[in-house]
């Protein structure tokens, strides 16, 4: 079973020799070499690392869109080398929000921050009389609640983080994994995002 959510005392996120190579033409590319990585629950951490050094690929893998090679990776109790492709889906839709480097990938362009926010939990198959007030209490966690009816294009490059962090946020999940979400910000909006993940760190407990 690999959905045991794990034991009290089991880090939050567990990786031990975990190895991804990339296969292209014959040419093999290792993007993890045997990586160690340790994260308690509720805590905020963050990868530091060259252009290529892995951080991405790690950030894929722990978020259920690749599979690592070989060695161990667990996420919120998750054994993420044996999942099936149905339990892969459930753990995408419930257990880790993603966060995007780029603001286009997040977002919906033609709906609007509260709709965006609506349909990551229609997709999860949450109840539709639980959507209103959990959006709204989110965007207002995030402070864009004045960002309810606009869409993308409508919204500056650091609210549309933010929106795309709510999105995240909206199944509740235990683990928020984000790809350089300051990378196509300016260096004061970069803190404000920043900040407001700290925030949701702090506030909700989620492991960051």
């Amino acid at each position: 079973m690999t959905t045991d959510h794990g034991t009290a005392d089991e880090p939050h996120i567990l990786c031990s020799d975990l190895v991804r190579i990339f296969t292209a033409e014959g040419v093999e590319v290792q993007a993890l070499q045997g990586l160690n990585l340790r994260v308690d629950r509720g805590e905020m951490v963050a990868l530091v690392g060259a252009s290529g050094s892995g951080k991405s690929t790690l950030l894929t893998n722990l978020s259920g869109l690749d599979v690592p090679t070989a060695g161990v990776a667990r996420c919120a109790g998750n054994d993420l080398l044996t999942m099936t492709r149905k339990q892969r889906v459930d753990y995408q839709r419930h257990s880790v929000g993603f966060i995007w480097q780029q603001t286009s990938r997040n977002l919906l362009p033609y709906l609007t921050a509260a709709e965006n926010v609506a349909m990551a939990m229609v997709v999860a198959g949450n109840k539709e009389k639980d959507r209103k007030g959990r959006v709204a209490e989110l965007l207002d966690l995030l402070e864009i609640g004045y960002c309810t009816d606009r869409r993308p294009t409508e919204m500056s490059g650091g609210e549309q983080q933010r929106t795309a962090i709510a999105v995240a946020l909206a199944n509740s999940p235990e683990v928020l994994l984000a790809d350089e979400p300051t990378g196509e910000l300016d260096e004061a909006t970069s803190f404000d995002v920043l900040e407001a993940m700290r925030s949701v760190n702090e506030q909700r407990g989620i492991t960051t």
